[in-house]
């Protein structure tokens, strides 16, 4: 936005002019009118609760059951470290889009030239799409574990379904469907409630930070950066506020364009509830692996499957059940979000037209990335490609390319001619500048990692 006219805002600041023709927020009027405080919290939750949902994937989820088997509760404070780094970058993010009305990448292309923002595009649809399809390989994995059937037969299958729901699918029913997915990741508590563990041990893991100086510590503590703080979520918040305020009838550029306080205040609600949801499920993956796995020597865990199936004759069925259950609705959940943020920061760049709610013979091309991805992705089960090797590289991507974007992130969210009247406060900058650097050291410490003799 090159502009941003002001007029006078509640508490007699300037704001973002909203123009008059605009279609309101639904949602803001439905929740002066709503009575229980229950209610009207739920009304507030949606592209924050997802995105955070999202983040725990099977990848994610077999990075955390690692961490507790290998450590035990060792790295429960990290969980902690992470709450705010997470909120203020997808904040941010979501800030970008509604005040922007467009996604990332395309704020990107306005601002800096496409040899900038096509490598980083390229880079995040590559680490999707392997890590869709070990996903992909993970959900079936978990149904394996609950019908006697070769894992391999609900490879295509399921990914399939998955595609066929973001080509057929309205956006408002894919956005239902993501919130009761979101809804399967409780398991995990229920999970770590039946592994008894020891409070006393939990307490200490959890508020004092212990990282021991060797490549196994920092190999699992830079993982957990990688695999928290993504690339796509970035893309996938923005994008998603967009598709908030195109369901509501905003579909010109200029009726998404700027944003109120009463908007922004949501977004960040829901933002806070999403990420403190993802980290709350992270937070009882490793206290209930740590509680059962760790503790009786099973620690050489490969995946959120192994997890499982090592969880049964330790911590019983219930919890062995509880964790698959949790896999598959996660996996579920996270594909088609992958999937869909690479073909919105594909879109983006170049220009094209990209949305959910959009028919595919609207957006063929839109579609055609999702398509392909989902089909490479299933390929990647049946082309002998270690999946655990698979996220391995996703992770060392997307670790290399997390700092570059929060950097352009950054730049972007102090920019006036982008941001107007929003740009970031002092404090999101310290937390935001505090996370690329964070993320910054986690990648050179990445590198370092990788290439130290094992």
């Amino acid at each position: 936005m090159t502009r941003h006219a002001r007029d006078a805002s509640p508490s007699g600041g300037p704001e973002p002019r909203v123009d008059p023709k605009r279609p309101a927020d639904p949602k803001v009027k439905a929740m002066r009118q709503e009575r229980d405080p229950l209610k009207r919290a739920a009304m507030v939750l949606g592209p924050g609760l997802v995105t955070g949902a999202s983040d725990d994937d099977p990848s994610g989820i077999g990075t955390y059951a690692q961490t507790g088997a290998k450590y035990g509760y060792q790295f429960l404070w990290t969980t902690l470290l992470m709450l705010p780094m997470m909120i203020s970058v997808q904040y941010i993010c979501a800030k970008i889009g509604l005040v922007s009305g467009k996604g990332l990448a395309s704020v990107f292309k306005d601002r800096y030239s496409a040899r900038v923002v096509y490598p980083v595009v390229l880079a995040m649809v590559i680490a999707n799409t392997i890590n869709a399809g070990a996903d992909i390989g993970a959900i079936a994995a978990a149904l394996n574990m609950l019908i006697p059937i070769p894992a391999v037969l609900f490879v295509i299958p399921v990914g399939i379904a998955i595609a066929l729901i973001q080509l057929f699918g309205s956006y408002q029913l894919i956005a239902r469907i993501f919130k009761w997915l979101a809804l399967a990741l409780l398991a995990y508590i229920g999970a770590a409630l039946f592994a008894h563990p020891e409070i006393g041990a939990v307490i200490a893991g959890s508020l004092i930070p212990s990282l021991h100086l060797d490549a196994g510590s920092i190999g699992i503590l830079v993982a957990l950066l990688g695999t928290t703080i993504s690339p796509y979520l970035f893309f996938w918040q923005a994008s998603q506020e967009v598709e908030d305020q195109k369901s509501m009838g905003r579909r010109r550029l200029w009726q998404r364009q700027g944003a109120s306080k009463t908007e922004l205040r949501f977004a960040l609600w829901d933002t806070v509830a999403g990420m403190a949801f993802s980290e709350m499920v992270a937070y009882f993956i490793i206290l209930a692996t740590g509680a059962t796995l760790f503790v009786s020597g099973k620690t050489d865990i490969q995946s959120a499957t192994d997890a499982a199936q090592a969880l049964r004759p330790v911590a019983g069925d219930a919890s062995a059940l509880l964790l698959a259950i949790g896999l598959i609705g996660a996996g579920i959940l996270a594909v088609p979000i992958l999937t869909a943020s690479a073909a919105y920061g594909v879109a983006d760049a170049f220009g094209w037209k990209g949305s959910l709610d959009a028919t595919p013979l609207n957006a063929r091309r839109f579609y055609g990335v999702i398509v392909v991805a989902s089909l490479v992705g299933i390929a990647i089960n049946f082309l002998g490609i270690d999946p655990i090797q698979a996220l391995v590289a996703t992770a060392i991507l997307n670790g290399l390319l997390a700092a570059p974007v929060l950097i352009l992130v950054m730049r972007v969210s102090s920019d006036r001619q982008v941001m107007g009247e929003r740009t970031n406060g002092r404090w999101l900058n310290v937390l935001g500048w505090a996370t690329t650097v964070v993320m910054a050291g986690a990648a050179i410490a990445l590198i370092v990692v990788t290439l130290l003799p094992s």
